[in-house]
């Protein structure tokens, strides 16, 4: 399984969510009532938590206080493996006071950080990555994490004003606007970037931008644009680190640092929008299941391998969108479809054939499923609705029996004759000969 390792300081972060209808009666200021509080890892350890929803095996090396806030961050961080390297001073804290959803003030405790203990040996053995979330409280800084990170093992850096700079051949650096462009005395992100690149001898520098996507930088070539595809209006608190989480996976897992800059941006986007597995084919589609369902909407699916997306396909999910209020895509992954197709197939591998799905207007979501059938990913997404193109009777599906465990029904949606992978293949063939 690929593993990263991430790197850097963790904080505890608390909302207290209230409403504010009124100004207080000695002073201008809103009064805050019917509070609910919330805590949740934050810093390198949502990072990390992150990373975990993107399928990798994570490790979090930080360090955690010895105080209340420290055992209530260690309770957060359930099924991620830390090695806490003790922190010397208090817990960092993040406390956020919201009013209908928006901030009104921000409270921060635990001072400035003292460092913390050295790294043991053999702390980073293993890894297929590795990803430095630094908050400027120490970790990053420790002689014993620096020397350590000098290996053959790439390195993703998300940096911090308050922390060191990124240690020389890091694979990418991800600073945002504000910190490339102080850092590098330049007003214009791309030259940033570039003057950064020089500096800090890294392969690529990607400059995060916000609702503006991110632009990034490797050598003296072109900067690569990567907008977002979707804007959303919600909290963006935390939406670096799910860029540098996904980056930081992709990598690990063999991705160029251009295709996981524009993994990273969709992560991050869907991360804002509220969604609880941004990185995640299934977490997605379950969000999108999930809304539907409780605006009262009516969830529809269906399944295929969309090896070589023709009109056929296409006028097929937008027969089945037609059905309801929202589409959802169960694909066959590349060892499903060649256990179905045989050996020379798919054509496309799986992640391509989602990214070209969810760039259809009527595909809201895509799940990829390993087994030769779609049963297992619908009880995920338990749709109201199957929609199966083809020459089938209703009868004859296997998803029958299982959409009917909770009241769902499969319906049949027709192919547009004489379209189809196969007759496409054979076409180019003939051409070829």
């Amino acid at each position: 399984m690929t593993r990263l390792i991430v790197i850097g300081d963790a904080l505890l972060d608390r909302d207290l969510h209230g409403r504010a209808e009124r100004l207080a009666p000695d002073a201008p200021v809103p009064v805050v009532d019917a509070i609910e509080p919330s805590a949740r890892a934050g810093g390198a350890a949502l990072a990390a938590m992150l990373a975990a929803r993107t399928g990798v095996e994570v490790t979090l090396v930080t360090a955690l206080g010895r105080d209340a806030a420290g055992e209530e961050l260690r309770s957060l961080l359930k099924g991620i493996d830390v090695i806490d390297l003790g922190l010397h001073g208090a817990t960092p804290e993040k406390i956020r006071v919201l009013a209908g959803g928006r901030p009104v003030v921000r409270l921060d405790r635990g001072g400035e950080s003292r460092g913390c203990g050295p790294l043991p040996d053999g702390a980073l053995d293993g890894a297929d990555a590795i990803l430095v979330s630094d908050y400027g409280r120490g970790v990053a800084a420790e002689p014993t994490v620096r020397a350590a990170l000098s290996g053959d093992v790439p390195v993703v850096w998300d940096p911090h004003p308050k922390g060191p700079e990124p240690v020389p051949g890091c694979i990418l650096v991800t600073p945002n606007a504000k910190e490339a462009t102080a850092s590098a005395g330049h007003s214009d992100p791309e030259d940033a970037a570039r003057t950064l690149v020089a500096r800090w001898r890294a392969v690529a520098v990607a400059v995060t931008r916000g609702e503006r996507g991110a632009l990034m930088v490797s050598g003296d070539g072109p900067a690569l644009a990567v907008p977002v595809t979707r804007v959303s209006s919600g909290d963006p608190c935390g939406a670096g680190d799910a860029f540098a989480a996904t980056a930081a996976s992709r990598i690990a897992s063999g991705a160029l640092p251009s295709e996981a800059v524009r993994e990273a941006v969709e992560a991050a986007s869907a991360f804002v929008a509220g969604e609880a597995e941004p990185a995640s084919y299934t977490g997605d589609a379950v969000a999108v299941a999930e809304r539907v369902r409780a605006a009262g909407g009516t969830v529809v699916a269906t399944g295929g391998c969309f090896d070589l997306l023709h009109a056929g396909h296409v006028r097929m999910l937008e027969q089945a969108r037609a059905l309801g209020d929202c589409l959802i895509v169960c694909l066959n992954s590349d060892a499903s479809v060649s256990r179905l197709k045989g050996p020379d197939r798919p054509l496309v591998e799986q992640d391509d054939r989602a990214a070209v799905l969810k760039g259809l207007g009527c595909v809201d979501a895509v799940v990829i499923f390993d087994e030769d059938d779609p049963r297992e990913a619908i009880k995920t997404i338990k749709p109201h609705v199957w929609a199966k193109g083809g020459d089938y009777a209703v009868a004859e599906l296997p998803e029958a029996q299982t959409l009917a465990e909770w009241g769902g029904r499969a319906v049949i949606v027709p192919y547009v004759a004489g379209r189809s992978t196969t007759r496409l293949i054979t076409e180019v063939l003939a051409r070829a000969r």
